[in-house]
């Protein structure tokens, strides 16, 4: 199996600098652009199936990757954003300001009450390893989630069920890339990338000769 994690286009609570955990934002205008990008990135790459998060963000990335592939898309709450209770739509320095506990930690498992635990991620990432693998053995398969996410299905690929006690190294940007293959012969990922951005690089230009003019 060839599965490619992709994370949403810019959106609307990443512009307003807002952690937004479950909470729904709509894509920005660039994210928009980014979509389209990255949807054509996928235009002669093999795609069997497309999963996405429910949440707007990345479900309006997905449908524009489907689009072009002619693909259904399977919405997937296993794939969400981490909830982050009380921290979402707040922005870091009110989360600090409210929750100064969390200056030492990562917002995404800091363990303050109301937000989705350690327990309950590791539970997620078990089940789409399972569900994966047993559905999709020979497929090239895309889900469309969120760069917090993705972050922690990393971690619990490399290292298992004690992916939280070490570092999370992982920059993940909007419409980052991730490939990872499961090959007949081996149940263990080999990852073949992380956080592949070439498809914006036509938008960055754009956006450095605009500030030329």
């Amino acid at each position: 199996m060839n599965l490619y994690l992709i994370r949403h286009g810019e959106s609307e609570g990443n512009v307003s600098g807002k952690i937004q955990g479950c909470e729904d934002y709509p894509l920005s205008d660039l994210g928009q652009q980014q979509v389209s990008l990255v949807a054509n990135y996928f235009k002669d790459i093999q795609l069997d199936y497309l999963y996405s998060s429910d949440l707007t963000r990345a479900y309006h990335t997905a449908k524009a990757i489907g689009a072009i592939k002619n693909r259904t898309i399977h919405k997937w709450e296993k794939v969400r954003e981490v909830y982050l209770g009380p921290f979402q739509g707040l922005t870091r320095s009110e989360i600090y300001a409210s929750f100064p506990q969390t200056k030492e930690k990562s917002i995404l498992t800091s363990g303050v009450q109301g937000t989705e635990t350690v327990q309950e991620l590791t539970g997620r990432c078990q089940h789409i390893v399972k569900q994966m693998l047993l559905a999709h053995q020979e497929d090239h398969v895309g889900i469309v989630s969120h760069g917090g996410f993705i972050s922690i299905f990393l971690m619990y690929l490399l290292i298992g069920e004690k992916w939280h006690t070490f570092h999370r190294p992982f920059q993940i940007d909007n419409t980052g890339i991730t490939r990872i293959e499961w090959s007949k012969r081996n149940s263990k990922p080999l990852i073949h990338y992380t956080n592949k951005t070439t498809h914006l690089e036509s938008l960055v230009d754009r956006q450095m000769k605009k500030e030329l003019l």
